[in-house]
C-alpha cells in the first residue's frame, strides 16, 4: 500500500462513499486512478464490501448492552463463538485475553430485550456467567477506523 491508496481509504473513511467523483473532489486523484486503486484494494480485501451504514438509532436498535462472557469450553473458541454469534442482536464480538473469555456488543430495541439477550446468553451451557452493561450514551461509533487518524500518522504507519 502506498500513498495513494492510504489517501484513498481516508477520505472514504471521512466521507462515508466510494464514489470516484467525490474521491477525486477530496483528493484529486484522477477518477481512473481511482477506479483502478479501488479495484486492487478489493482484490487484495482492504475494501470488503460496498454497503451502506445504518443508523441504529434512527433503524430503532439504539439500545446498547456491552456483555462480557465468561466460558468453560472445550476445542477451539471458534466453535463456542459460534454459540454467540448466533444470538439475535449480537452486532460484534470479541475473544479476549484477561479474566473475561469474550466481549459481546449487542444492538437492541428497548430496555426489555435485554433480558431475552441475556437468557439467550445463559442457554448456552458453556456459559458460566455474563457482565453487562448498558451504554448510556454513544460516544463514537466510527466503523471506518482510519477517520479516527490524521492522515500523516496513517501514511507513516501503513505505507511501504
Amino acid at each position: 500500500m502506498d500513498e495513494r491508496d492510504v489517501r484513498l481509504l481516508k477520505a472514504i473513511s471521512d466521507l462515508g462513499t466510494g464514489s470516484p467523483e467525490r474521491l477525486h473532489e477530496e483528493t484529486n486523484i484522477p477518477v481512473s486512478t481511482i477506479h483502478y486503486r479501488l479495484n486492487n484494494l478489493r482484490e487484495d480485501g482492504v475494501i470488503e464490501n460496498d454497503l451502506y451504514d445504518l443508523d441504529h438509532e434512527a433503524l430503532g436498535l439504539g439500545v446498547t448492552v456491552i456483555v462480557e462472557v465468561l466460558a468453560d469450553y472445550e476445542g477451539p473458541y471458534e466453535e463456542f463463538a459460534d454459540a454467540l454469534l448466533a444470538v439475535e442482536g449480537v452486532t460484534e464480538a470479541f475473544f479476549t485475553m484477561g479474566e473475561t473469555d469474550f466481549v459481546v456488543l449487542a444492538r437492541l430495541s428497548s430496555s426489555d430485550t435485554v433480558e431475552r439477550l441475556i437468557s439467550d446468553f445463559e442457554a448456552i451451557p458453556q456459559v458460566e456467567r455474563t457482565n453487562s452493561t448498558f451504554t448510556i450514551a454513544t460516544l463514537r461509533d466510527e466503523p471506518r477506523a482510519p477517520a479516527t487518524y490524521d492522515l500523516d500518522t496513517l501514511i507513516e504507519e501503513l505505507t511501504d
